[in-house]
């Protein structure tokens, strides 16, 4: 087999540690994994859908991978999934995907990343949250640039900051939702060279009227004197 590309998905994803033990290590871990997000952007959700998408492929693409035999089956793929290391697997994806991107323009202009969270349908259990991950996502590309998975014991809010570090803000206007208006993510995002753009609503009562102000036309005092006098 050709070794990967540099800045390829399998370059990335051969510098991920494997989980398995030695007689677990039937399959190439970084084919495997490629298995997993490619099935995921054809639309392959859980682990019978990504065993089912690479069966179907034709053996160029399973070579292409890095397999020599015919692909696992969907226990294999559930059993590395859960050893392995979700946080390395986050940073091979985002390396590649920056590695896609590429810079940010030099024109002046500013590359627009919408920050959100979202609850994971089915991952709820009976003795614990759904899983929640806070994402940042470029509006251009559709890409998710960098994620986290928000803990039990913590919130958006304080899960924000942290993230924000795994991402180049300068050249960037970073969008975010009114539960996100703070002043320490505002602070976080400035600090980095970036810019921002949030929703304003009651939770931050005293900033919605002081913006809203801002807004208002403006009068002369003599307009104000004149209209007491007509009314009186």
């Amino acid at each position: 087999m050709q070794p990967a590309g540099a800045g390829s998905l399998l370059e990335k994803l051969q510098q991920i540690p494997d989980p398995r033990g030695r007689q677990g290590r039937r399959f190439s871990l970084s084919a495997m994994l490629a298995t997993v997000v490619c099935g995921i952007l054809c639309g392959a959700r859980g682990y019978e859908a990504i065993a089912g998408w690479i069966a179907a492929q034709h053996p160029k693409v399973w070579y292409g991978l890095g397999y020599w035999r015919k692909p696992p089956c969907a226990n294999t793929f559930r059993d590395l999934l859960l050893a392995l290391n979700p946080l390395d697997l986050e940073q091979a994806i985002r390396e590649w995907i920056g590695a896609i991107q590429g810079d940010l323009a030099e024109d002046g202009s500013l590359a627009a990343v919408a920050m959100d969270g979202k609850s994971l349908c089915g991952t709820l259990t009976a003795h614990a949250r759904t899983v929640h991950l806070l994402a940042l996502l470029d509006h251009q590309t559709g890409y998710v640039l960098s994620q986290m998975q928000v803990g039990d014991k913590t919130n958006e809010i304080k899960a924000a900051p942290q993230l924000l570090e795994t991402l180049v803000l300068k050249g960037r206007v970073i969008t975010a939702d009114a539960l996100l208006c703070q002043r320490e993510i505002s602070q976080k995002i400035l600090d980095g060279g970036g810019h921002y753009l949030m929703v304003v609503k009651d939770n931050q009562p005293d900033l919605k009227e002081a913006v809203a102000a801002e807004f208002t036309a403006a009068f002369s005092p003599r307009c104000r004197e004149a209209a007491a006098i007509g009314t009186g």
